[in-house]
């Protein structure tokens, strides 16, 4: 099951493949932002003043929210955030997202493995019969960029307290 299900997540892969098949030589942030798909992403990253951070030297693997798993958040919620009021808390959100470190899918194939992200917290990543990061699904895995990798993610993951 396992395998029909690794295959199936790498097949996907390499369909959309073609989308981000030069950005490896663009940074997380231009990756992001030539996707189209990550534009609420890309304003939570500019609002937390994230943008330099995450064009560094890295290497950073990003589970990125798509802009639907954003809408999907209770209404209101993605207002709130993007408020300078409410900086330090998007900071803190988006942090959990990155792990810093180049993770590719191919490392993680069957395991369960915890994951330390840059702002503290941790991540479980089940890589058994699909891919979860915590009770996200990642869509698609191993959009390389220079300064690393992003795996889309389904849902925006939120650190525990």
């Amino acid at each position: 099951m396992f395998r029909r299900t690794f295959f199936a997540l790498a097949a996907a892969t390499m369909v959309s493949a073609p989308a981000f098949a030069e950005n490896h030589s663009m940074d997380i942030v231009d990756t992001a932002v030539n996707a189209g798909s990550f534009e609420t992403l890309v304003a939570a990253v500019q609002a937390a003043g994230l943008v330099d951070t995450l064009k560094g030297a890295g290497p950073f693997t990003v589970f990125a929210p798509t802009d639907e798993a954003f809408a999907a958040l209770p209404a209101g919620t993605v207002e709130s955030l993007l408020e300078p009021g409410n900086k330090d808390q998007l900071v803190s959100i988006l942090t959990y997202h990155v792990v810093p470190a180049k993770v590719m899918s191919e490392e993680l194939a069957g395991q369960t493995v915890s994951a330390t992200t840059v702002n503290g917290g941790k991540l479980m990543i089940d890589a058994r019969d699909g891919v979860k990061v915590n009770e996200a699904n990642v869509v698609q895995a191993d959009i390389e960029a220079s300064n690393g990798v992003i795996h889309v993610v389904d849902a925006v993951i939120l650190p525990e307290g």
